[in-house]
Protein backbone atom coordinates (compact mmCIF):
# COMPACT_ATOMS: atom_id res chain seq x y z
CA UNK A 1 0.00 0.00 0.00
CA UNK A 2 1.31 3.89 -0.72
CA UNK A 3 1.70 5.60 2.35
CA UNK A 4 -0.43 8.57 2.91
CA UNK A 5 1.71 11.36 4.64
CA UNK A 6 0.64 13.27 7.88
CA UNK A 7 0.24 16.27 5.61
CA UNK A 8 -2.35 18.93 5.34
CA UNK A 9 -3.67 16.89 2.07
CA UNK A 10 -7.21 17.76 0.53
CA UNK A 11 -9.59 14.37 0.47
CA UNK A 12 -8.92 14.43 -3.48
CA UNK A 13 -5.52 14.47 -2.68
CA UNK A 14 -5.71 11.52 -0.26
CA UNK A 15 -7.46 9.73 -2.63
CA UNK A 16 -5.29 10.16 -5.54
CA UNK A 17 -2.44 8.84 -3.06
CA UNK A 18 -4.16 5.44 -3.83
CA UNK A 19 -5.45 2.82 -1.34
CA UNK A 20 -5.78 -0.88 -1.87
CA UNK A 21 -10.09 -2.48 -1.42
CA UNK A 22 -11.39 -5.12 -0.45
CA UNK A 23 -14.81 -6.70 0.41
CA UNK A 24 -16.28 -8.58 3.15
CA UNK A 25 -20.44 -8.85 3.23
CA UNK A 26 -22.01 -6.01 2.07
CA UNK A 27 -19.09 -3.84 2.70
CA UNK A 28 -16.23 -2.19 1.21
CA UNK A 29 -13.08 -1.86 2.79
CA UNK A 30 -9.94 0.59 1.98
CA UNK A 31 -7.09 0.27 3.66
CA UNK A 32 -4.23 2.98 4.24
CA UNK A 33 -0.67 2.41 5.53
CA UNK A 34 -1.51 5.68 7.23
CA UNK A 35 -3.90 8.61 8.30
CA UNK A 36 -4.23 11.45 10.20
CA UNK A 37 -8.14 10.31 10.99
CA UNK A 38 -10.27 7.33 9.29
CA UNK A 39 -13.41 9.49 10.69
CA UNK A 40 -12.43 12.73 9.33
CA UNK A 41 -10.92 11.06 5.75
CA UNK A 42 -14.54 9.04 5.91
CA UNK A 43 -16.90 12.13 6.38
CA UNK A 44 -14.85 14.15 3.65
CA UNK A 45 -15.12 11.08 1.04
CA UNK A 46 -19.02 10.91 2.12
CA UNK A 47 -19.71 14.62 1.82
CA UNK A 48 -17.69 14.27 -1.78
CA UNK A 49 -19.69 11.47 -2.93
CA UNK A 50 -16.57 9.89 -3.94
CA UNK A 51 -17.76 6.97 -1.20
CA UNK A 52 -20.64 5.47 -1.54
CA UNK A 53 -22.39 3.50 1.83
CA UNK A 54 -21.86 0.63 3.44
CA UNK A 55 -18.31 1.63 3.24
CA UNK A 56 -15.39 0.84 5.79
CA UNK A 57 -11.79 2.75 6.43
CA UNK A 58 -9.20 1.71 8.22
CA UNK A 59 -5.71 2.36 8.96
CA UNK A 60 -2.26 0.57 10.39
CA UNK A 61 -1.64 4.17 11.79
CA UNK A 62 -3.61 7.39 13.18
CA UNK A 63 -2.07 10.04 13.52
CA UNK A 64 -4.84 12.33 14.84
CA UNK A 65 -8.16 10.46 15.50
CA UNK A 66 -11.11 11.63 16.56
CA UNK A 67 -12.15 10.95 20.32
CA UNK A 68 -14.98 11.43 23.13
CA UNK A 69 -15.32 15.01 24.15
CA UNK A 70 -12.57 16.36 21.68
CA UNK A 71 -9.97 14.37 22.80
CA UNK A 72 -7.91 12.37 20.18
CA UNK A 73 -7.07 8.99 19.88
CA UNK A 74 -3.91 7.77 17.96
CA UNK A 75 -1.18 5.55 17.83
CA UNK A 76 1.36 2.94 15.67
CA UNK A 77 0.75 -0.20 13.97
CA UNK A 78 -1.15 -3.29 15.63
CA UNK A 79 -3.49 -1.15 16.98
CA UNK A 80 -7.41 -0.70 15.61
CA UNK A 81 -8.47 2.26 13.96
CA UNK A 82 -11.32 2.29 11.48
CA UNK A 83 -14.75 4.04 10.82
CA UNK A 84 -17.44 2.52 9.77
CA UNK A 85 -20.67 4.16 7.54
CA UNK A 86 -24.02 2.80 6.89
CA UNK A 87 -27.83 4.58 5.72
CA UNK A 88 -30.10 4.65 8.63
CA UNK A 89 -31.70 2.67 7.01
CA UNK A 90 -29.74 -0.21 6.95
CA UNK A 91 -30.63 -0.23 11.34
CA UNK A 92 -33.02 -2.63 13.04
CA UNK A 93 -36.37 -0.14 13.14
CA UNK A 94 -36.51 -0.40 17.21
CA UNK A 95 -32.85 0.68 17.81
CA UNK A 96 -33.09 4.10 19.57
CA UNK A 97 -30.97 6.43 17.75
CA UNK A 98 -29.53 8.04 20.83
CA UNK A 99 -28.24 4.39 21.72
CA UNK A 100 -26.15 3.62 18.27
CA UNK A 101 -23.42 3.96 20.27
CA UNK A 102 -23.99 1.11 22.52
CA UNK A 103 -25.90 -0.93 19.40
CA UNK A 104 -22.37 -0.72 17.63
CA UNK A 105 -19.87 -0.37 20.67
CA UNK A 106 -22.19 -4.22 22.12
CA UNK A 107 -21.67 -5.65 18.71
CA UNK A 108 -17.76 -5.01 18.72
CA UNK A 109 -17.60 -6.64 22.41
CA UNK A 110 -19.47 -9.48 21.06
CA UNK A 111 -16.88 -9.73 18.75
CA UNK A 112 -13.49 -9.60 20.45
CA UNK A 113 -15.21 -11.89 22.81
CA UNK A 114 -15.60 -14.62 19.69
CA UNK A 115 -12.20 -14.27 19.57
CA UNK A 116 -11.38 -14.78 22.77
CA UNK A 117 -11.12 -11.87 24.52
CA UNK A 118 -12.81 -11.10 27.82
CA UNK A 119 -13.48 -7.38 27.57
CA UNK A 120 -16.67 -5.45 28.66
CA UNK A 121 -18.87 -2.27 27.65
CA UNK A 122 -18.83 0.56 30.01
CA UNK A 123 -21.89 3.02 29.16
CA UNK A 124 -22.31 4.19 26.75
CA UNK A 125 -19.24 3.48 24.04
CA UNK A 126 -16.13 2.79 26.55
CA UNK A 127 -14.38 -0.47 26.21
CA UNK A 128 -12.76 -2.16 29.14
CA UNK A 129 -10.45 -5.01 30.34
CA UNK A 130 -11.13 -5.40 33.75
CA UNK A 131 -10.96 -1.74 35.01
CA UNK A 132 -8.59 -0.91 32.18
CA UNK A 133 -10.05 1.12 29.24
CA UNK A 134 -8.37 -0.01 26.03
CA UNK A 135 -10.88 2.09 23.77
CA UNK A 136 -14.04 3.43 22.20
CA UNK A 137 -16.44 4.60 19.72
CA UNK A 138 -17.68 7.68 18.49
CA UNK A 139 -20.56 8.26 16.38
CA UNK A 140 -21.57 10.84 14.19
CA UNK A 141 -25.22 11.39 11.64
CA UNK A 142 -24.86 13.42 8.90
CA UNK A 143 -27.95 13.56 6.81
CA UNK A 144 -29.71 9.75 6.47
CA UNK A 145 -25.88 8.37 6.83
CA UNK A 146 -24.29 6.92 10.33
CA UNK A 147 -20.17 7.18 10.41
CA UNK A 148 -18.62 5.18 13.66
CA UNK A 149 -15.45 5.76 14.21
CA UNK A 150 -13.71 3.00 16.49
CA UNK A 151 -9.91 2.77 18.58
CA UNK A 152 -8.92 -0.06 20.15
CA UNK A 153 -5.00 -0.63 21.80
CA UNK A 154 -5.07 -4.46 20.36
CA UNK A 155 -1.00 -4.69 20.94
CA UNK A 156 0.25 -1.18 22.31
CA UNK A 157 -0.49 0.39 25.31
CA UNK A 158 -1.44 4.31 24.20
CA UNK A 159 -3.44 7.09 24.55
CA UNK A 160 -3.27 6.80 28.23
CA UNK A 161 -4.50 3.60 28.26
CA UNK A 162 -3.91 -0.03 28.69
CA UNK A 163 -3.35 -2.69 25.70
CA UNK A 164 -5.09 -6.22 25.38
CA UNK A 165 -1.45 -7.51 23.90
CA UNK A 166 -3.52 -10.07 22.05
CA UNK A 167 -2.57 -11.26 18.78
CA UNK A 168 -5.87 -10.22 17.08
CA UNK A 169 -5.22 -8.71 13.80
CA UNK A 170 -6.75 -5.03 13.05
CA UNK A 171 -7.48 -6.30 9.86
CA UNK A 172 -9.32 -9.62 11.06
CA UNK A 173 -11.46 -7.59 13.60
CA UNK A 174 -12.81 -5.25 11.47
CA UNK A 175 -13.99 -8.06 9.03
CA UNK A 176 -15.37 -10.23 11.86
CA UNK A 177 -16.96 -7.29 13.32
CA UNK A 178 -18.61 -6.38 9.68
CA UNK A 179 -19.60 -9.41 8.94
CA UNK A 180 -21.40 -9.54 12.95
CA UNK A 181 -22.70 -6.12 12.43
CA UNK A 182 -24.15 -6.83 9.13
CA UNK A 183 -26.75 -9.46 10.66
CA UNK A 184 -28.21 -6.26 12.55
CA UNK A 185 -29.45 -7.56 15.11
CA UNK A 186 -32.69 -6.02 17.10
CA UNK A 187 -32.16 -3.65 19.63
CA UNK A 188 -33.94 -5.82 21.90
CA UNK A 189 -31.93 -8.11 21.55
CA UNK A 190 -28.76 -6.18 22.35
CA UNK A 191 -30.17 -4.34 25.59
CA UNK A 192 -31.43 -7.76 26.87
CA UNK A 193 -27.47 -8.66 27.10
CA UNK A 194 -26.31 -4.92 27.84
CA UNK A 195 -28.73 -4.39 30.84
CA UNK A 196 -26.80 -7.22 32.65
CA UNK A 197 -23.25 -6.20 31.76
CA UNK A 198 -24.27 -2.30 32.18
CA UNK A 199 -23.79 -3.07 36.26
CA UNK A 200 -20.39 -3.22 35.81
CA UNK A 201 -19.87 0.34 35.21
CA UNK A 202 -21.53 1.43 38.35
CA UNK A 203 -18.34 1.88 39.80
CA UNK A 204 -17.01 4.19 37.11
CA UNK A 205 -18.26 7.94 36.28
CA UNK A 206 -19.28 9.35 32.97
CA UNK A 207 -19.61 12.80 31.96
CA UNK A 208 -22.40 14.69 31.13
CA UNK A 209 -22.03 18.35 29.04
CA UNK A 210 -18.45 18.33 30.59
CA UNK A 211 -20.08 17.78 34.31
CA UNK A 212 -18.65 14.22 35.74
CA UNK A 213 -21.37 12.17 36.79
CA UNK A 214 -21.31 8.76 38.98
CA UNK A 215 -22.88 5.62 37.80
CA UNK A 216 -23.62 4.40 41.07
CA UNK A 217 -27.51 5.10 41.19
CA UNK A 218 -27.91 5.27 37.78
CA UNK A 219 -31.51 4.26 36.13
CA UNK A 220 -30.57 2.18 33.02
CA UNK A 221 -33.46 2.87 30.69
CA UNK A 222 -35.08 0.12 27.93
CA UNK A 223 -34.09 3.04 25.02
CA UNK A 224 -30.71 2.93 26.29
CA UNK A 225 -30.54 6.06 27.87
CA UNK A 226 -29.80 6.83 31.83
CA UNK A 227 -31.60 8.93 34.54
CA UNK A 228 -29.31 10.49 36.13
CA UNK A 229 -29.99 12.51 39.57
CA UNK A 230 -33.52 12.76 37.90
CA UNK A 231 -32.11 13.93 34.35
CA UNK A 232 -32.31 11.70 31.37
CA UNK A 233 -29.79 11.54 29.02
CA UNK A 234 -29.16 9.58 25.89
CA UNK A 235 -25.58 7.84 24.64
CA UNK A 236 -25.17 9.05 21.60
CA UNK A 237 -21.52 10.66 21.27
Amino acid sequence: MNKVQKTTLTPSQLQQLAHTTSRIGKFDICHFDELVSTQIYLLEMLKENKLQTPIAVITNEQSSGLGSRNNSWSGGEGNFFASIALNLDMLPEDLPFGSASIYFSFIMKQTLESLGENIWLKWPNDFYFNDDKIGGTITKKVNNTLVCGIGINLKKSQNGYRALQCDISAQKLLENYLLALEEFPKWKQIFREYEIEFELSRKFSVHIENDKKSLSDATLCEDGSLIIEGEKVFSLR
